[in-house]
Order: C-alpha cells, then sequence, then structure tokens
C-alpha cells in the first residue's frame, strides 16, 4: 500500500472530534427503532460477509439493537480451547498484527515504530519492569469479527487501570502512519496472576468504539466521559476476588478495536503456526510454557 493511499485513510482519524464521533455512534447503535436497528444490522452482515452459524442466536432479527448483535454470544463449543493449561491462547477472533519479544521496554506497533510498555500501562514502571525482557502480542479485530474477548490463560485479576486517551482508528494505515498509536488512545489495562507468571490483558478503545465492558464490572465507561487516569486493585481471594478460567469471557468492544497480551520473561515459546498478519480465533494456540517441574 502507498504512503499516499495510508496517509488519505489516516485523515478521519486526525481531522475527526474522536470523543463527540463515539458518543454518537454510542447512542445510535442503542436504537431501538425496527427499521434502523435492521438497516444497520443488515448493513454490516453485507459489509462484512457475517456468518452466523456459529452465533448464539443466528437470527439477526432476533437482536434487539445493533450493539446487541455486535456483541453477539458465540453458541457452546463454537471456539473449542487449544493445548493445556500452559497453552496460551488467542483472546479473540482477529488478525495479528505484530508479536514478539519486548525489546528493552519497547514493543513494535508496525515496521520503523514502537512504543514502550510504560507508556502502554499509563505511567506504572513497577508493573512495567515485570515484563522487561518479556514477549507481547497484538491482535487487531475488525467490524466483521465476533467481539467478545476471552482468558488467555487462567488467572486471578489483580488490578484495572483506565487510561484516557484519545480515539484514533486502529485499521492498517492508522497503525502504519501514527506514532505510538496504542499508548495514545484510551484503553483498559488488566493485570492477572496465573501458574506461569503475570499477565496482562489491554484493551484499546478506537474512533467509535463506544465502550469497553468487563464482565466483572460493566460498562468501564459510559458514553465515553472524559475522565482522569484511575486505577483499582483486587484481592486474590475471599469477597471482591475475580478469577477467571482459560477460556472464559474477559470482556467486550461495543466496536472493532484491538488486545495486546504482555507476557512476563521466562521460556515461552511461540506456536509454529503463528504468523503476522495470519487470521487468528479464539481459542487458538499462541504458544506454550513447559511442563511446570514437580513440586512447583
Amino acid at each position: 500500500m502507498s504512503w499516499l493511499s495510508d496517509q488519505l485513510a489516516c485523515l478521519p482519524s486526525w481531522l475527526l472530534p474522536h470523543h463527540a464521533v463515539s458518543r454518537l455512534v454510542y447512542h445510535l447503535a442503542r436504537a431501538r427503532q425496527p427499521w434502523l436497528k435492521q438497516l444497520l444490522i443488515d448493513g454490516l452482515i453485507r459489509a462484512y460477509h457475517i456468518d452466523l452459524a456459529d452465533a448464539a442466536q443466528p437470527d439477526p432479527r432476533a437482536y434487539p439493537d445493533f450493539a446487541s448483535f455486535f456483541t453477539r454470544a458465540l453458541r457452546p463449543g463454537a471456539r473449542p480451547l487449544a493445548g493445556d493449561e500452559r497453552t496460551l491462547v488467542s483472546p479473540a477472533d482477529g488478525v495479528l498484527s505484530a508479536h514478539g519479544a519486548i525489546a528493552g521496554d519497547r514493543l513494535l506497533q508496525a515496521k520503523g515504530r514502537s512504543y514502550t510498555v510504560p507508556e502502554l500501562l499509563g505511567g506504572d514502571f513497577a508493573l512495567a519492569d515485570e515484563f522487561t525482557g518479556g514477549a507481547f502480542c497484538t491482535v487487531y479485530l475488525a467490524p466483521g469479527d465476533y467481539h467478545r474477548v476471552h482468558m488467555p490463560l487462567a488467572g486471578t485479576l489483580r488490578s484495572m487501570t483506565h487510561v484516557p486517551g484519545r480515539l484514533f482508528s486502529v485499521q492498517g494505515a492508522t497503525v502504519r502512519r501514527i506514532d505510538r498509536l496504542f499508548a495514545r488512545n484510551e484503553r483498559l489495562v488488566c493485570v492477572f496472576d496465573t501458574a506461569c507468571g503475570p499477565l496482562v490483558v489491554v484493551l484499546v478503545g478506537a474512533l467509535l468504539v463506544s465502550s469497553i465492558s468487563t464482565v466483572w464490572a460493566g460498562e468501564i465507561n459510559p458514553h465515553g466521559a472524559r475522565r482522569g487516569l484511575w486505577r483499582k486493585t483486587y484481592p486474590a481471594s475471599g469477597a471482591g476476588s475475580v478469577q477467571l478460567a482459560r477460556g472464559a469471557e474477559l470482556g467486550h468492544f461495543a466496536m472493532g478495536s484491538t488486545v495486546i497480551l504482555l507476557l512476563p520473561p521466562g521460556p515461552f515459546a511461540w506456536d509454529g503456526a503463528v504468523r503476522e498478519g495470519s487470521a487468528l480465533r479464539c481459542g487458538q494456540a499462541l504458544g506454550a510454557w513447559p511442563p511446570a517441574e514437580a513440586g512447583q
């Protein structure tokens, strides 16, 4: 793709009022006038050739609004989990846009562009240190994809941080041309403790992504409200704790966006089938840790 076509594709991200447009989409997606919601649903199906065979509700007219259709559930068994409990699985359907080692404190965004782990984590340098020498992967969810996000490993929630920011589009051209895009967009940083070490799941907002929700806290930033950075910590056990199994639903995007995983340093090995630019299915193996030593 040429430099000029990329620049033209990026224009809306620079010119549009991100939050105002996203708030408008938030309300439009929840409109329940039958003619309007069906017009939006049918338009999305045609534009992205969506196959509803895996949906828990395959009838597109049964959804009360566009938002419900966009965040539709899958039928049981539609996304089987690969491997065992030490296998990292894809958290979502999408495209693997980048993966590899964390070089110092830097992650690859696209060829020639990178950003730092502390930037991504909202300035939490202590947390960032836990991933020095670790690995990462970035999964892009297109508008036609299944939009629920699932646990790549079993884990206990340690903290959740909402980082305010812009809402640049996260499609290919903007990722290639806008510096530090993932560290500039609004995002939700979820930190888990797992049997394989700490794990971060970052849900990145984007243009038209009018909300991000989690199964334990619901909608994080209703109506795209402009709020400062906030962080909440969770106990490891007892009242208020959150434990999620591998493959369990974590949350969802109201529109297409990106999930970034941060893995700790250690003997993790990527699956040989993992290639940048390849399509992923939720539950597909991304890589694995070797079996735990006896007694551990």
